[in-house]
């Protein structure tokens, strides 16, 4: 398993890795790393690693497998052989735009407390899909409330939670389609806000922003109709 680095700090922009292992498709795969891997809707960082005699600009992170982080060469070049000390380093100000628009998405599922049947996240805008047979009536209010979240600046935290804390409230989880990942005993919760301020608990394996006034501001878009029970709401940041 590679340890996630980004799990303890997600603002983490360069770290040292070792290389443990290569895959068929070409990819590499250290003991640590500061490279998100594409899930949840949030696409896998890029960046570069270097070492001693070469390097590579890495086009993205993909989950492997037995939990192992497999780093997607640009282009194929010669690998570093299993052993080989690497210097690792994300493209930040991609990463940074998607922990924005990922938190933004959290406030846009508290002020439409509806089932989530779908989402994604770029560099600057994203959407999620709710169980929605009809539009909203107004989506200046919508707009509103989610920069109303954004000004009070609350804190976003994680924490770990057994998984029997998670099946015995059910109700945590706003995702239909995607079910929080299980297998190591325990689920990783993101909470906005403290004590009476806290306005969201629900879990997330993704990368988020400190506090929420680091989103900026939010513009609601398009509301698209994707069938007779769903609504696809769109917004991008400034």
């Amino acid at each position: 398993m590679t340890t996630r680095l980004f799990y303890d700090d997600s603002y983490l922009r360069e770290a040292a890795g070792r290389v443990v292992a290569h895959t068929p498709e070409g990819g590499v795969v250290l003991d640590a790393t500061v490279f998100y891997p594409k899930g949840g809707g949030q696409p896998g960082d890029s960046g570069r690693i270097d070492w001693a005699g070469g390097g590579f600009a890495v086009a993205t992170a993909v989950k492997g497998d037995h939990g192992a982080v497999v780093l997607v060469p640009a282009e194929p070049l010669p690998l570093p052989p299993p052993g080989t000390e690497v210097a690792q380093r994300i493209d930040w100000e991609r990463r940074h735009k998607h922990m924005r628009v990922h938190t933004a998405l959290h406030l846009l599922s508290v002020v439409i407390p509806l089932p989530v049947t779908g989402g994604a996240i770029g560099a600057g805008s994203g959407r999620l899909d709710f169980a929605m047979p009809e539009p909203p009536e107004d989506c200046d209010a919508i707009e509103e409330a989610l920069n109303d979240l954004v000004d009070r600046d609350l804190l976003v935290t994680e924490d770990w939670v057994e998984d029997a804390v998670l099946d015995a409230n059910p109700g945590l989880v706003k995702t239909m389609t995607v079910q929080p990942p299980r297998g190591q005993g325990r689920v990783r919760l993101v909470r906005i806000g403290e004590g009476r301020q806290q306005v969201d608990l629900q879990p997330c394996g993704g990368t988020h922003v400190a506090r929420t006034g680091e989103i900026g501001r939010i513009r609601l878009g398009k509301i698209e109709n994707k069938g007779r029970q769903n609504r696809r709401v769109n917004l991008t940041l400034d």
